[in-house]
């Protein structure tokens, strides 16, 4: 059976997220022990918070890379399965590198600190903005093709795109789509991710992307950018550049994923939003989520 690893993006943390999955497995236990090494503090703030500094971009991206790589690995070593391919929700990729074995977890702590401090530094507070359109994506690209600063951020589902620009432009383009007949959620977000705004943050990271090794990936891991799977360790830079600017193709990911042949999809750490997002994607599809260590020690397939 081809498992699709997924990995999930911000806004699936919590305080205390994976604290049982380290205490019951080693393989767990020692992804948080390497948290305290590379990142002190962040461990703590995990499992005892408060939320809001959980919450904060810095603090969020290692979090979650950390929480669903514990769940992953957890996982692993119960069941002796290994899945066929991987993704991860924008800042998951980086978790689905990890669990690849192309990036080691201490380089994706220290470059998703690096990349959530850049991109909360890249747009001051209030200027920017994101909105959840509720309807056909076309009709959403056209609009913010027609305005200028503002573009899709997220294809999360057939009828649910995410855009994302200066608070202005975001708010034309949920006017415009309105009087289509099309619904625009405004979104509690610090900054306005995936969008030409963040091109500050995608130039600060690059070197740092540029340094970092990366190995051959055991089994193919799905870009944001492209939607398609990457086995070239050297064209991931690039990639972790662009997806930063770029959107999150998750509708076309997902449909790749089965057409090469995924037969279930799991979602490793906190939170279920992937694999509801998979569901309105492919309704027959097979779910699982493995995020605590009830769920690894119930699993079966």
């Amino acid at each position: 059976m081809k498992i699709a690893a997924l990995f999930p993006g911000q806004g699936s943390h919590a305080v205390g997220m994976g604290a049982d999955l380290a205490a019951a497995f080693p393989e767990a236990g020692e992804v948080y022990s390497q948290i305290d090494t590379v990142l002190p503090g962040l461990r703590a703030l995990i499992e005892t918070g408060p939320l809001d500094e959980l919450t904060l971009t810095a603090n969020q991206q290692p979090a979650l890379v950390a929480a669903s790589t514990a769940a992953y690995r957890a996982w692993r070593a119960h069941t002796g399965l290994t899945p066929a391919f991987a993704a991860g929700h924008s800042l998951g990729e980086y978790a689905a590198l990890v669990a690849a074995d192309t990036l080691s977890l201490g380089d994706a702590l220290r470059l998703t600190r690096r990349r959530g401090e850049l991109m909360q530094d890249a747009v001051p507070v209030g200027e920017g903005a994101m909105s959840a359109v509720m309807g056909d994506p076309a009709t959403v690209q056209a609009v913010c093709a027609a305005l200028d600063g503002v573009q899709p951020a997220n294809f999360n589902a057939p009828t649910q795109t995410v855009i994302s620009g200066t608070r202005a432009a975001v708010e034309a383009a949920g006017a415009e789509l309105k009087a289509r007949g099309l619904k625009a959620i405004p979104l509690k977000v610090s900054a306005p991710f995936h969008c030409a705004l963040m091109d500050s943050a995608a130039q600060g990271l690059a070197p740092q992307l540029q340094t970092t090794r990366f190995a051959p990936p055991a089994f193919p891991v799905y870009a944001n950018v492209t939607a398609q799977p990457n086995t070239d360790a050297a064209a991931l830079p690039g990639l972790l550049t662009a997806q930063i600017t770029g959107a999150v193709r998750w509708v076309e990911t997902i449909q790749a994923l089965h057409e090469a042949g995924a037969e279930v999809f799991i979602e490793f750490g906190p939170g279920t939003v992937l694999t509801g997002l998979v569901k309105r994607i492919l309704p027959e599809a097979r779910t699982l989520n493995v995020g605590t260590a009830q769920q690894v020690q119930d699993f079966t397939l």
